[in-house]
């Protein structure tokens, strides 16, 4: 009996000992941290812009805050023409985030490109004004007078280049008989309007615009004002311009150039893009990230001060994307 007894006690402590072990296993489970759930890791291609734009100097600052912020992500920016072939590398999977002009991203969506309807909005961010450039000397004073001129119009595959046939066509003039387009970005058209070898450049960024600021204090600019009326046959013309409105570039954006005088201009929404193909966590911290270092950024690059998270979730014409919706909820009041 003794013996049955102690296989009996044994076989109770054993089974006691195994009920414990598995609570014990479960509460450690329970109270270990959750580092690596829904932390991001990885790597994300960005798509930014030609070198000396607001996009890619925005994107080199945004880096540094995501290397803070998701630091198990490697990040790789990769410069671009513009809107345009950003959109292109994000629908089709060559970038991951990017950023675009709403009416790029309309002009995309109309025409069924490759991977148009994978498009998720992240963050409205800030407005770009477009800028049309001429020495002060010019004898162009509107849009019209650009006829037979040589005419820095923006590459190929930027939003510029958009709103710059599009504007020209509301001024009546044919984009590609009208004038001489030259298909160059920011990095070159200020070296050669300086050079005699433009006679006017379009420019649309946020404001200011480091290359333009530059150049206005070295040589002398004026801003060609784009008035309302030409911005209302814009708004008319065939294509999606719903997004192009009017604005003012205030008259400090460029004070040698303006000379203290605000300037009549077209203004359009960029949007922080990404796909559906986007995790949901890469996605809400990268769309925390550019909320939180807005003023960071902004001391640098002043169009990011013009972030509002009151504002950013209308991502129009794009969905916002899951992940972002997170972010969103989880800083409502």
């Amino acid at each position: 009996m003794f013996h049955a007894l102690s296989r009996f006690g044994r076989r109770r402590t054993l089974q006691t000992g195994a009920v414990l072990a598995v609570v014990l296993g479960l509460l450690a489970w329970w109270l270990q941290p959750r580092g690596d759930e829904g932390v991001p890791s990885g790597s994300l291609t960005f798509s930014t812009g030609v070198p000396s734009g607001v996009y890619q100097r925005y994107g080199e600052r945004l880096e540094v805050a995501l290397a803070k912020d998701i630091p198990e992500v490697s990040i790789r920016l990769r410069t671009s023409e513009g809107s345009q072939q950003n959109l292109a590398r994000v629908a089709t999977g060559e970038a991951d985030f990017t950023i675009a002009t709403a009416d790029a991203v309309a002009t995309y969506l109309r025409d069924g490109r490759p991977g148009a309807q994978r498009l998720r909005g992240c963050v409205r961010l800030y407005d770009d004004y477009v800028q049309l450039v001429v020495p002060r000397d010019s004898d162009v004073r509107t849009v019209a007078d650009l006829r037979g001129k040589r005419v820095g119009v923006g590459q190929e595959g930027s939003g510029v280049r958009l709103v710059a046939d599009r504007l020209l066509a509301a001024a009546g003039l044919d984009p590609a008989d009208d004038v001489t387009p030259v298909p160059v970005g920011i990095d070159t058209m200020p070296v050669r309007l300086t050079q005699g070898r433009l006679d006017a450049f379009f420019w649309s960024g946020g404001l200011p615009t480091a290359a333009v600021q530059e150049l206005s204090q070295r040589y002398d600019i004026r801003l060609v004002p784009l008035e309302a009326e030409l911005v209302a046959k814009l708004q008319a013309a065939t294509g999606p311009t719903r997004f192009n409105r009017s604005a003012m570039m205030p008259a400090d954006a460029y004070p040698q150039a303006q000379q203290g005088q605000a300037v009549p201009t077209v203004a359009v929404a960029n949007l922080l893009v990404t796909t559906d193909r986007t995790d949901a966590a890469m996605t809400e911290a990268f769309t925390r990230t550019v909320i939180n270092s807005r003023d960071r950024i902004g001391r640098e690059v002043h169009a990011a001060q013009l972030v509002d998270l009151r504002t950013a979730i209308y991502t129009d014409p794009l969905d916002v994307h899951d992940g972002a919706k997170d972010y969103y909820r989880s800083v409502k009041p």
